[in-house]
């Protein structure tokens, strides 16, 4: 399933597969994080903020974070046009369950790391 489907068409009411598969890429809960640290953000600033993602990747996964209930986009008719990204109340309910899989992985990641270089030879 990719992140432009709305739901799984072989299973249509499994929550994991309909919520994962839109949340688990590489970018949206690093988004979400970010958002969670910075508060209100305009684009540019998520950017700087995740200098690894492209310009398209960050404007999908606004979009579909923004889909998702998520994150609220406000345009502000300026010129030139301001837009600024922000946490909703759900994705706030996430903020504990996400800092849980933060702090596991920061206590895991050394073993992780071994146990990658051990199953490919060590190099």
């Amino acid at each position: 399933m990719d992140r432009t489907t709305l739901q799984d068409s072989l299973y249509p009411e499994c929550p994991i597969r309909n919520i994962l598969a839109r949340m688990g890429d590489k970018w949206s809960l690093l988004t979400l994080y970010t958002l969670a640290q910075g508060g209100t953000l305009r684009f540019g600033a998520l950017r700087r903020a995740i200098p690894d993602i492209s310009q398209k990747m960050l404007a999908a996964t606004l979009r579909t974070l923004t889909e998702d209930g998520l994150v609220v986009r406000r345009l502000y008719p300026e010129i030139p046009p301001r837009t600024e990204y922000s946490l909703t109340e759900r994705a706030r309910t996430l903020l504990p369950h996400l800092d849980a899989l933060i702090g596991w992985a920061i206590e895991h990641s050394e073993a992780i790391l071994a146990d990658r270089r051990a199953a490919r030879g060590g190099d």
